[in-house]
């Protein structure tokens, strides 16, 4: 097993944005490799922090690093957007601040067994949660083309989805695909020359695309985006960080939508919903990561921190 060591990305930016008190409750959706957690629980005295990752890796990982602070720690292996279920079996009802780090860690990426990297030759996993049914071999190899190329389009936005995704199909008519680099040779095939001398890595966004859709990714966070807000005790802060536009724009919306409140249309004179807003905004604009970050963590690069806190 690779030892999982991760850098956590805007780490201060995220220590601050969730103003932590030494008495609150903090849930860490994503654990990882508690590079974030560890800086939370350090500033907890009576306080408690919970930990939920759907990765055992990284739970493994975390406990070791996290077992200073065992005490005020306790660590759930779940999807986030289970947290609802997470924190009525731990008995609490609301939390102070809560966290989600979207990115995929570098333990992850790098380790060769999890299929993750095109630059890597692995079996086609891409599972954050090995225990799932589904991985990145099912849907390369059993999906029809007509998804294939929408999941490219919608989760890579991949321009050359529809010539990808026939490549795809015509290569596993004469045998299964079974390992990353094997893809990103079907990919390539696929590509025009003048795609294929572009800075970014041609698998790239056809690899993005499979790993939310092996991992239901999209979902989750809408899921988590409903469940989270409502959790928060009045002061209380979410922070999420996203790395590319699609989360982006998940996390935008929800977090606009729980500050307006009112859902009326615009032409109506008063409003008949009744709905209030839930927060506040804190950053209007999403935090991103300065040169000295970028320079240590290339990773970083598309990182966007958003924060609201809890009316």
């Amino acid at each position: 097993m690779t030892e999982f060591y991760h850098v956590s990305v805007l780490l201060e930016e995220c220590i601050d944005a969730l103003n932590i008190r030494p008495d609150g409750i903090y849930v860490d959706g994503t654990l990882g490799g508690a590079g974030h957690s560890s800086r939370i629980a350090a500033r907890l005295t009576t306080g408690h922090l919970v930990g939920i990752d759907r990765d055992t890796v990284a739970l493994a990982a975390a406990k070791q690093r996290l077992e200073p602070f065992q005490d005020r720690v306790s660590l759930v292996h779940a999807n986030y957007c289970e947290m609802d279920h997470a924190l009525d079996r731990l008995g609490i009802d609301k939390v102070d601040g809560i966290l989600l780090d979207l990115g995929v860690s570098s333990p992850q990426l790098d380790d060769g067994e999890r299929g993750f990297s095109y630059m890597v030759d692995a079996p086609l996993d891409m599972r954050m949660d090995r225990t799932d049914a589904q991985d990145a071999h099912a849907i390369v190899n059993q999906w029809p083309y007509e998804e294939l190329k929408r999941i490219l389009y919608d989760y890579g936005e991949e321009r050359y989805a529809p010539q990808i995704a026939a490549a795809i199909c015509r290569r596993r008519e004469a045998a299964p695909i079974e390992t990353t680099l094997e893809l990103v040779d079907i990919i390539r095939s696929a590509m025009p020359a003048s795609a294929l001398r572009e800075k970014q890595h041609p698998a790239k966004r056809t690899f993005q695309a499979i790993r939310i859709a092996v991992n239901d990714e999209l979902n989750g966070l809408s899921k988590v985006m409903e469940v989270a807000i409502p959790r928060l005790k009045p002061g209380g802060r979410l922070a999420v960080i996203t790395f590319h536009s699609l989360e982006d724009r998940i996390v935008k919306t929800a977090m606009a939508a729980a500050a307006k409140g009112c859902t009326c249309p615009p032409e109506f004179p008063v409003c008949v919903c009744g709905k209030k807003p839930q927060v506040k905004l804190i950053t209007r604009k999403p935090i991103v990561s300065g040169e000295e970050e970028l320079e240590r963590n290339p990773r970083a690069r598309s990182a966007k921190l958003r924060v609201c806190e809890k009316l």
